[in-house]
């Protein structure tokens, strides 16, 4: 099969498009012809192994997919080892049936990136009608889902941040109320303003470095910050408990992959928002489609803040 294989770290350039063994399915496992793979910020850190787990070489990057089964099947699915290529062994209780109307890089946007915005405002910071909610990135994979399922579900104010013009306008098509600049000189303060001079009840934040010390400082008391990645690679500075606690603030970390070991955490969410895209009440946005040969074009392109919201990679080109 053809696959994306890296066999040294490194940036986009150490992707290379080789031919390898066909996969065996072990038992319980279904061997899908792969159509579609995900490409995620997550990758890029995957790739150069600066990720939360180790990863070993060789290694075929990405872990989502969208293809049919040898009995005509349609899923998406987590493939756990690797989603760059032709074919892949997934397991039923991380494949997803697609329901008919919903092209592959939606479904594929749901995946990572859609759980991960559910799972930050259900499961994190417990999201409360009427709460003001600050979206980072908000152009991006996670941020333009996390954008509308927060005004879906009763956020007083939205706040969206993002690096460019076109970046904001996005947002607010998507139905931010108000969109900040990532690059303003005060953030604390910008952030503060936009939500009526007041601080603010909740933050998703993935880029780190001054970005979180600035959400951070803007909490107001029982808010709630969600980080969940690092985009600048840039660490934050310590947090003091002792700063939490007079502020009556929280610091929530989120992994997706700790949802892996509980199906009911991937199943019934991913229901939820399949059926969301399907009746249009939700609008994931695909921002590329790359041949698998260009994956290390989709990299460079995510690691430069070129793209807008989901990346996929067409396995049959």
């Amino acid at each position: 099969m053809r696959a994306i294989q890296i066999t040294e770290f490194g940036g986009p350039e150490v992707l290379k498009l080789v031919d390898l063994p066909n996969p065996v399915a072990p038992d319980g496992f279904a061997l899908l012809t792969v159509d579609s793979a995900g490409v995620n910020y997550a990758d890029t850190h995957q790739v150069e192994d600066s990720y939360l787990s180790k990863a070993t070489l060789p290694l075929v990057p990405g872990s989502e997919v969208v293809g049919r089964t040898a009995d005509g099947r349609r899923l998406a699915a987590f493939a756990m080892n690797g989603g760059y290529c032709e074919l892949a062994p997934v397991h039923p209780a991380m494949s997803f049936p697609v329901p008919d109307g919903v092209s592959d890089g939606q479904a594929l946007a749901l995946m990572v990136q859609g759980l991960t915005a559910w799972h930050l405002l259900r499961t994190s910071t417990h999201l409360q009608q009427g709460e003001s909610v600050v979206v980072h990135a908000a152009a991006g994979g996670v941020g333009t889902l996390a954008v509308q399922l927060a005004k879906a579900w009763g956020a007083g104010n939205v706040i969206a941040v993002a690096s460019s013009e076109h970046k904001r306008q996005l947002a607010t098509e998507l139905g931010a109320d108000v969109t900040v600049d990532a690059g303003a000189e005060d953030l604390k303060s910008a952030l503060e303003q936009a939500n009526g001079s007041r601080k603010v009840d909740v933050v998703l934040e993935m880029v780190g470095g001054p970005t979180f010390d600035a959400s951070l400082a803007a909490l107001a008391p029982f808010g709630r910050l969600a980080t969940f990645g690092m985009a600048s690679r840039t660490p934050p500075r310590s947090v003091d408990a002792g700063a939490l606690m007079s502020r009556s603030r929280a610091v929530i970390g989120f992994w997706l992959a700790h949802c892996f070991s509980r199906p009911e955490m991937l199943q019934g969410p991913m229901a939820e928002l399949l059926a969301m895209v399907a009746d249009g009440s939700l609008r994931p946005v695909v921002g590329g489609t790359y041949p698998l040969a260009e994956a290390h074009r989709a990299h460079e392109d995510l690691r430069s803040r070129r793209s807008t919201g989901k990346l996929v990679l067409d396995v049959r080109a």
